[in-house]
C-alpha cells in the first residue's frame, strides 16, 4: 500500500487576473521507507511540489492520498497534527532560532505536541546525539558552520520520530564535504526506515536515492530508479 499517492495534481498561483500553473496533472506514489529525489530546474515545480506533499500548501485540483487517505478527508486540526509528530521538515535555510542555542532549537516542535515537558530534554539530547553534536548543545547557532547548523535542523525534524523526511535542498547552502556529511546522515536515516522525499537540484545528493523523479515546467520528465546508488560511511547515527 503506498505510503503517499498523488494522481492529476495541479496547482494554480493567482495574482489579480493573472494565473502561473505550478504543477501540471503530476502523479505517482511513494512506498513506505523509500528514498525519492525530486529533480528539476528552478521554476520546474519541485519545491511547489514538497510544499504540498508535506500539507504546508494545498492543492489546486486533483488528489492526494496520505497514508492510505485522502488529504482532504483530515480536519485543520488533523492535518497540523500529522506536520508535528508524522513529518519533519528539513529547509536550505535551516530555519533556525538566532541567539538560541542547539538544545532550545531541537525542541521547539515538542512546544506543539503532546508530550510532556519533562521529557523534552532527554528526547532533544538524544536527537542532538544521533546527528554528532553533542559537543555542541550549549553553543547559540551563531557559533555554527553552515554543516552544523544542517545538522540542528535535522535533530530537530527527528525529535518526533517521524515516518517522513522531506528536505528542500539541504545541501545547497553547504560546502561539498559538509553536504556529504549531511547525505550520509540522510541515507541512515532511510536505512532505519523512514521515508525520504528530497528535493535537489545536484545529481551529487539525488544518487543517494533510490528513485529520482525530474520534473520540468509543472510535469513529469522521468521517473526512474537509480541504478548506482551513492553511498555515504554512514558515521554519525547508531
Amino acid at each position: 500500500m503506498p505510503f503517499i499517492e498523488i494522481n492529476n495534481l495541479e496547482k494554480t498561483y493567482k495574482d489579480g487576473d493573472t494565473e502561473t500553473r505550478a504543477l501540471c496533472g503530476v502523479s505517482f506514489s511513494i512506498e513506505p521507507g523509500e528514498f525519492v529525489a525530486i529533480m528539476g530546474p528552478s521554476g520546474s515545480g519541485k519545491s511547489t511540489l514538497l510544499h504540498i506533499l508535506g500539507c504546508l500548501d494545498k492543492l489546486t485540483k486533483g488528489s492526494y492520498v496520505f497514508n492510505n487517505r485522502p488529504i482532504d478527508n483530515y480536519s485543520e486540526k488533523e492535518i497540523a497534527k500529522i506536520r508535528n509528530q508524522e513529518m519533519g521538515f528539513v529547509f536550505q535555510s535551516f530555519n533556525l532560532l538566532a541567539r538560541t542555542n542547539v538544545l532550545e532549537n531541537v525542541k521547539l516542535p515538542l512546544l506543539y505536541s503532546d508530550v510532556k515537558e519533562s521529557l523534552w530534554k532527554g528526547m532533544a539530547l538524544k536527537a542532538i546525539e544521533h546527528v554528532g553534536l553533542s559537543h555542541r548543545i550549549n553553543h547559540e547557532t551563531s557559533q555554527l558552520s553552515g554543516g552544523e547548523k544542517q545538522r540542528v535542523a535535522i535533530a530537530r525534524a527527528l525529535i518526533n520520530d517521524p515516518r517522513i523526511i522531506f528536505a528542500d535542498e539541504p545541501t545547497g547552502n553547504l560546502d561539498s564535504k559538509s553536504g556529504s556529511d549531511v547525505m550520509e546522515i540522510i541515507e541512515t536515516l532511510n536505512n532505519q526506515g523512514r521515508t525520504i522525499v528530497l528535493i535537489t537540484h545536484e545529481t551529487y545528493t539525488a544518487e543517494y536515492a533510490q528513485r529520482i523523479i525530474k520534473l520540468k515546467d509543472g510535469r513529469i520528465e522521468s521517473d526512474k530508479k537509480v541504478e548506482e546508488r551513492r553511498k555515504g560511511k554512514n558515521n554519525f547515527i547508531k
